[in-house]
């Protein structure tokens, strides 16, 4: 707002009248946005919030550093140290992550420091007398704490894959119903990313990016569990009934609409390669002439890839904009035509 003083040293250089001053003072205070102190907060900008933001990197800088702590944790691991002498190390990580996490905010920095402390610690295993599950407890204990003192994001993924694979161990699950519970783990996963995403939708604060790192978990183990399960269950009736290469291929089109919906490319990571797999399959004895069947396959999954990343907006628009009018819309990214600009730009 434009005060009083300027005004009135304005009118004196004449650059406005001086009965101008009273009333173009009260046109500004008229003319005031309304309080916002009950609008949504949020942390970052809308134009960078308006495609699926990556706020673990913000410069060479970061990507610099990293490159330096990669060096030093290398060259550590070249000392040869031995049982516990590995937690030194590790502590000196975690005393490293106090400057460059906690205080200089550097995400991409503390995603190779909280790596190079979990490698550490685990390099000390051999010194004490813990079963598997007992390392892998320690390896979530770790992560947790590095959550808690720094809000890193990231952390989440180590935390929780640790934590999967403790219940794994303990439950002694047979090997032949493994993928299964990979699947519904996976599910677990995602519905807790959904969690921090419908409380955030429109990602303005790092719930959001607690959520990019669940759902790089969720996908793998949802895609893996329920492509593994048709591809070893191929004798059950109702596989042999709508064709495994069918359901693998319907899967793969449910999947994509989700991401869609949920504005998550993140989840479609882990379905390429099935995706391949699925549509050689399926063509397979029907053309006359399959030699480059997977050429032409990977050829046109890299233009689907490119098309739908620079188009992914429109298209989900398109596809998707009619929910805008329902209330689940309000936990889910919004829908407008500012999110379609930041790709066209």
């Amino acid at each position: 707002m434009i005060d009083r003083s300027k005004l009135q040293q304005a009118a004196e250089q004449g650059l406005l009248l001086s009965e101008q001053v009273e009333p173009l003072l009260r046109f500004l205070d008229s003319a005031e946005p309304e309080s916002t102190d009950n609008a949504e907060a949020c942390e970052f900008e809308p134009a960078v919030t308006a495609e699926e933001p990556l706020r673990f990197i913000r410069s060479f800088g970061d990507i610099f550093i990293t490159i330096g702590i990669v060096l030093l944790a290398l060259g550590l691991g070249m000392m040869n140290l031995q049982g516990a002498q590995n937690l030194i190390p590790a502590a000196g990580f975690a005393l490293l992550a106090e400057w460059l996490v906690r205080v200089r905010r550097l995400a991409l920095p503390g995603i190779a420091l909280l790596m190079a402390m979990l490698a550490f610690i685990a390099d000390s295993f051999d010194a004490f007398d813990l079963s598997t599950v007992e390392q892998f407890g320690l390896i979530a204990l770790a992560s947790g704490l590095f959550y808690l003192r720094h809000r890193m994001p990231f952390s989440l993924l180590p935390l929780v894959a640790s934590l999967l694979a403790c219940a794994f161990l303990l439950a002694d699950i047979p090997l032949e119903q493994l993928p299964r519970w990979f699947g519904l783990a996976g599910l677990l996963v995602f519905a807790l990313a959904l969690f921090f995403d419908t409380r955030d939708p429109r990602r303005c604060s790092y719930l959001s990016d607690n959520a990019f790192w669940l759902h790089l978990l969720a996908a793998p183990l949802m895609v893996h569990g329920a492509m593994i399960t048709l591809l070893l269950n191929d004798d059950a009736g109702w596989i042999q009934a709508v064709g495994r290469e069918n359901l693998m291929i319907l899967f793969f089109v449910l999947f994509f609409l989700v991401a869609m919906l949920l504005d998550r490319r993140a989840l479609l990571i882990s379905t390429q390669l099935y995706v391949i797999y699925a549509v050689t399959q399926l063509i397979e004895g029907r053309w006359n002439n399959t030699e480059n069947i997977i050429m032409y396959l990977v050829f046109a999954l890299g233009l689907f890839v490119i098309f739908f990343g620079a188009y992914w907006y429109r298209v989900r628009r398109l596809v998707w904009g009619w929910i805008a009018n329902f209330p689940v819309a309000r936990w889910l990214p919004p829908f407008e035509l500012r999110d379609m600009r930041s790709v066209s730009r």
